[in-house]
């Protein structure tokens, strides 16, 4: 008897409840959910995708998804180990010198997939691997290798049109560029797509030369329905196809398909910053636009109707940090103190004005020189406005019942002069106005809340409900606030230096360290 008379009823009664899933789900919108519920059923033309796994995505890209305002659901209340696993060590070139370096750094948060019940993060690590690791364990599935230690965070993309269950599931990662690379190579293939599956790449895009430095990839991808945007450290901000389908072989490499590529400088940022344009920011969506920090001194908003960059902020400052927006569908920029006479920060803009009025407030930290920096902000600024938009019930539930609407919108940031600040985002201060970054016009300053000595960071402290975690060159700290927003210093672990970024999820917190390992900590 043939066994196709049987499969074939299977699959049909599989798909009808697939169909039906779907019908259910199609009225909720999950434009910004913070998780990604996909039961697929779908068939390829070799017949071998009947049914995709059950995929749950928790933090697909740096800082969540495309407001980059996400952290995870729930914080533990004690930073207790429960495991921590080698990430191991590698070799980058920095200037002519070889270096070794271990573990993992700026801005390396680990990306959260559930795949058929079992939790996996993704890890780049300085050991040029990329890792797909059992969160509740840390054990190792596969690893891919890159030509150079990996540091920024990857983003992980569903292929609506995929026709194998390899190339549905891709996350899309940068690199180095490459040991044996120069920056005269004709090819730096320092961007790009891995199966999460199979744990092996489906394109490579080339980093070509330009005006800039480097032809490293840093930046997290933001994608959209089947639209990826990112800007490449070589300093083009670039539109793009992530579906492997599409790819096409250029100079010897399967390349995805270009939609738009620009510069991000212009002719005098070449002279003011010798080369030093690097983009490292993730890309963050607001409105019809797409905004960018570059480090020639430019926040730069791309039309994604007229297909140009349409919008430019010049802080003149160097900016590695990515643009936050906020409740009020405002961008918050943090600066470096370099290229500048005054003091680097974090503004508050309105994009819906033109650039040159566009400025709310500016908040400056103070000058100290450390390693190579000498002052302001590396990392991003993080708020807590998706937890007060969702999260109502969290706070109600709590003994000491949270008062959601006088919790105020908050931001956090860690600066190189070694604190912690915590803002208010919507007060300013009355009658105090602070000198903007060059000296030339002055703005109005937020309210400071709460600050303390964490030492100096160039990670992103994350807020999850009433908790902040802050990863410092001194370890990691975790505070908690009451309803009156009174902050105090539960617990603090001291790793090696820490530069990657936190990621938090049903009370545990993952983090990487240049110590060379990946910790857990939780509650035991």
């Amino acid at each position: 008897m043939n066994i196709r008379y049987f499969i074939k009823p299977i699959f049909w009664a599989l798909l009808l409840i697939a169909m039906l899933f779907f019908s259910c789900s199609s009225n909720t919108n999950n434009e910004e959910a913070i998780q990604t519920n996909l039961k697929v059923a779908k068939i390829s033309k070799s017949d071998s995708l009947l049914i995709a796994d059950n995929i749950e995505v928790f933090n697909p890209t740096f800082l969540g998804n495309e407001k980059r305002n996400y952290y995870g659901n729930e914080a533990p209340s004690k930073l207790d180990l429960i495991w921590k696993i080698k990430l191991g060590t590698g070799s980058t070139k920095v200037g002519s010198k070889l270096k070794k370096w271990s573990g993992a750094g700026w801005t390396g948060q680990p990306l959260i997939i559930k795949q058929d019940s079992v939790l996996y993060l993704i890890q780049g690590a300085f050991d040029h691997n990329l890792k797909k690791i059992i969160a509740e364990t840390g054990e190792i599935v596969w690893q891919y290798k890159f030509d150079d230690v990996i540091k920024g965070t990857g983003t992980f993309w569903v292929n609506p049109n995929a026709d194998t269950i390899t190339n549905r599931y891709l996350i899309l990662q940068g690199s180095r560029k490459g040991n044996g690379k120069s920056l005269s190579s004709k090819i730096v293939p320092s961007f790009r797509a891995i199966s999460f599956i199979s744990g092996k790449d489906v394109w490579q895009l080339n980093s070509t030369r330009t005006a800039s430095y480097s032809r490293d990839v840093d930046a997290s991808a933001l994608i959209t329905q089947d639209t990826a945007y990112i800007g490449l450290e070589n300093a083009l901000f670039t539109v793009f196809n992530p579906d492997p389908k599409k790819a096409k072989t250029k100079d010897g490499l399967k390349q995805p398909e270009i939609f738009f590529q620009d510069t991000m400088f212009v002719k005098k940022d070449k002279i003011r910053h010798r080369g030093n344009l690097v983009s490292e920011s993730s890309a963050s969506k607001l409105g019809n636009r797409v905004y960018v920090s570059a480090g020639s001194g430019h926040v730069y908003g791309y039309n994604m109707h007229t297909k140009k960059l349409d919008w430019d902020f010049r802080t003149g400052s160097d900016m590695d940090g990515s643009p936050i927006v906020t409740h009020d569908n405002k961008l918050l920029i943090s600066l470096e103190k370099e290229y500048i006479n005054g003091k680097g920060g974090v503004f508050k803009l309105d994009p819906s004005k033109t650039p040159d009025s566009s400025v709310v407030w500016y908040f400056p930290v103070n000058d100290k020189f450390f390693v190579f920096w000498h002052g302001g902000i590396i990392g991003s600024v993080s708020v807590n406005d998706k937890y007060k938009a969702e999260s109502d019930s969290f706070y109600h539930s709590q003994k000491k019942a949270f008062a959601t609407k006088k919790i105020p919108n908050i931001a956090a940031f860690v600066a190189i002069d070694e604190y912690l600040y915590v803002i208010n985002t919507n007060k300013v201060l009355k009658g105090k106005k602070v000198w903007g970054p060059n000296k030339k016009k002055k703005h109005p300053k937020p309210k400071l809340i709460f600050k303390y000595k964490t030492g100096p960071s160039i990670s992103t402290p994350i807020i999850v409900q009433n908790k902040i975690i802050a990863a410092t060159y001194k370890g990691i700290y975790l505070f908690e606030h009451d309803k009156k927003m009174r902050f105090k210093l539960l617990a603090h672990y001291a790793t090696g230096s820490i530069e990657s970024t936190p990621v938090v999820h049903n009370k545990r917190i993952y983090v990487a360290s240049r110590d060379g390992f990946l910790y857990c900590f939780g509650e035991k």
